[in-house]
């Protein structure tokens, strides 16, 4: 027979209030108490009964995570990383992707029984707006998507990460730096702002065709691309790759043209990715800290669920560049 919350009331020697209120994750309990709990919970096998939360409180105990699965670079690490994050909050999360960044994963996450929306998908301001505006579950904003003043945001300032990643090129001693990941529309790519800053500083005029744009950030894309900047007359000695699946095709396009990663050409992505960690030459990134974005992600969303009329917050993510084999060498 299932264990009630009644049973480890009595193990933890509590009140069924107290139980519930730990198992809701209400901050108000003593930590001695909350371990005591924890423990009963843990030793009963106790699962709380969804069902009849739902009637009680109104709310489902579930959140649901709108995220580009197959277009987002580091969206495994984040995905996994929200689910730890909501679960200490209390909660389980629904993923809501599509192969395709568009707005419907935003619009199928409101059609679903959700307390709260986390929104990793790039989405048009309108749709945003449209979603924000309706009556429904609060949403919060992560990583790049476009801020909203009606909804929380926690991102990386991807400005600030890109002139960071081209100002590690330029120490690096290069100075034909092009960049890839621009965005294919009238919109440009936010990180645009700091490649241009850090090659103005470094006294160097941009050169629109250093500028190449991807439609996603996709190893294919990143190939394309950099095939196109190194076969040119005007062949670049550094590639700055808005993310690290992009970087990584550009260093195969590289070694197809017959160019040496990084003698001849050196290639910095960002995100951070597994497989840059392994690859040969190992990749330059920027790591974004998606455990910070996740938790900090969850706990507004928290906050937003319980007072819905909280002041809006924009929280901004570390990052740091990891200089790695790929930008290594001095060119010569």
């Amino acid at each position: 027979m299932a264990s009630t919350l009644r049973d480890v009331a009595r193990l933890a020697g509590v009140s069924a209030k107290t139980v519930s209120n730990v198992v809701n994750g209400y901050p108000h309990v003593s930590p001695d108490v909350r371990r005591r709990v924890e423990t009963a919970v843990a030793e009963l096998h106790y699962r709380p009964n969804a069902s009849a939360r739902t009637l009680r409180t109104g709310r489902t105990g579930m959140l649901a995570l709108v995220l580009p699965i197959t277009d987002l670079p580091y969206a495994g690490d984040l995905a996994g990383a929200i689910v730890h994050a909501a679960a200490q909050q209390g909660y389980r999360v629904v993923v809501a992707h599509d192969d395709q960044p568009t707005s419907s994963g935003l619009h199928d996450a409101r059609t679903i029984p959700v307390d709260g929306v986390l929104v990793g998908a790039p989405v048009t301001p309108g749709d945003l707006g449209r979603a924000v505006a309706a009556t429904g579950p609060p949403v919060v904003l992560i990583g790049g998507a476009p801020h909203d003043q009606r909804c929380d945001r926690v991102s990386i300032d991807v400005a600030q990460a890109t002139e960071d990643a081209t100002n590690h090129l330029l120490r690096a001693g290069r100075r034909r730096i092009a960049a890839i990941g621009e965005r294919p529309t009238a919109t440009p790519h936010p990180g645009t702002p700091g490649y241009h800053r850090a090659l103005r500083r470094a006294r160097l005029v941009p050169v629109p065709g250093r500028l190449l744009p991807a439609r996603h950030h996709r190893r294919a894309d990143g190939y394309r691309a950099a095939r196109e900047l190194l076969v040119g007359p005007d062949r670049p000695d550094a590639i700055l790759c808005s993310s690290d699946p992009l970087a990584i095709g550009a260093m195969r396009a590289a070694f197809d043209v017959g160019l040496r990663v990084p003698d001849d050409v050196a290639v910095i992505g960002i995100g951070d990715i597994e497989e840059g960690r392994y690859s040969r030459p190992t990749l330059s990134t920027v790591a974004v800290d998606t455990g910070f974005l996740a938790r900090e992600a969850v706990a507004r969303l928290a906050v937003r669920i319980g007072q819905p009329d909280a002041a809006v917050a924009d929280i901004v993510a570390p990052h740091t560049v990891l200089p790695r084999e790929s930008t290594h060498a001095t060119p010569r």
